[in-house]
């Protein structure tokens, strides 16, 4: 070997070494191929009702909070934040301008106040379909693809089962239209049990209407000390995703490693997982011990840590 030769190999080896020195000091997270997840994180806005609520920041705020404090860029509004806006274009166009600033898209409204589609008395249920038509229009204005609906109604669980086929049904109808999805949370009474949502599901039968099944929302009958009848969630969750357009991922509190007391992620995650499901699980920190802050982000950790799991 010559000289020069023997300086063009030692000049070889130490890039190589260099190189797998720096390698080596990579976490295998970096030096492996990153495992795509299966859905995509976006963040509820109700995660920040108590600083919204204490007008510590307003509906306006939300996206750009979403995207520079927690890096999430799909978000889902609480129609309760705006509620006298839906109609107001000067308002949803700047709540667009900021969408746009800051890259976040806009995936659902959640409605509430506008009635029980499940109502019993026809006119009323009518009147509760067409007090929906302006939150689907907003959101077709916003550029989201669903709006969440509640399917409450007085009387016995057949009665208002077959009164909340119709309304959705009617309000399924509309959307169908305009192209916007209506969905339905296990939002408490007889929602919160899975077999009877999932039936209800049947019965209206249409693409564009489905469920959001919310991982901790399961308690049928509450009383002043709080839940006294509770569905089994990981059974609700089984019978609610086939007909899922989106999954809200409820927390309350968490482990010392991070995962949440109260539900069994990595259980949950994967009967969402095996159902074939591909879309958003929406961020829903409601607990009290932790900040709004601390509880995003620590229920962002832990879906992360479930999706390089499964």
């Amino acid at each position: 070997m010559t000289s020069s030769n023997r300086r063009d190999f030692l000049k070889q080896i130490g890039a190589l070494a260099a190189g797998a020195g720096v390698f080596a000091a990579l976490p295998f997270e970096a030096a492996a191929a990153k495992k795509k997840a299966f859905f995509e994180i976006s963040l509820a806005e109700w995660s920040l009702h108590k600083a919204l609520f204490n007008k510590e920041i307003t509906n306006l705020d939300f996206p750009a909070i979403a995207k520079k404090e927690y890096g999430i860029g799909v978000v889902e509004y609480v129609n309760q934040f705006f509620k006298d806006k839906a109609t107001d274009t000067g308002y949803l166009n700047e709540l667009l301008k900021r969408c746009k600033d800051n890259g976040v898209k806009n995936h659902l409204i959640m409605v509430d106040g506008e009635g029980g589609l499940g109502d019993l008395n026809d006119a009323k249920r009518k009147a509760t379909v067409e007090q929906h038509y302006k939150w689907a229009d907003a959101a077709k204005y916003l550029g989201c693809s669903t709006i969440r609906v509640n399917s409450y109604g007085e009387g016995s669980a057949e009665d208002v089962q077959k009164a909340a086929i119709d309304g959705l049904g009617r309000l399924g109808e509309y959307g169908e239209q305009i192209g916007i999805n209506v969905i339905v949370e296990n939002h408490g009474g007889y929602s919160s049990n899975g077999q009877w949502l999932s039936a209800v599901m049947k019965g209206v039968n249409k693409k564009n209407v489905g469920t959001l099944p919310d991982f901790g929302n399961f308690c049928i009958k509450r009383t002043r000390d709080g839940c006294a009848e509770e569905y089994d969630r990981y059974k609700g969750v089984e019978e609610l995703i086939p007909f899922a357009k989106g999954a809200s991922a409820k927390t309350y509190d968490f482990d010392e490693q991070g995962n949440c007391i109260e539900t069994d992620y990595m259980r949950i995650m994967k009967i969402v997982k095996d159902s074939g499901f591909k879309g958003y699980v929406g961020i829903e920190y409601e607990g009290s011990r932790l900040s709004e802050a601390e509880g995003i982000k620590k229920t962002k950790a832990l879906l992360e840590k479930v999706a390089g799991v499964l």
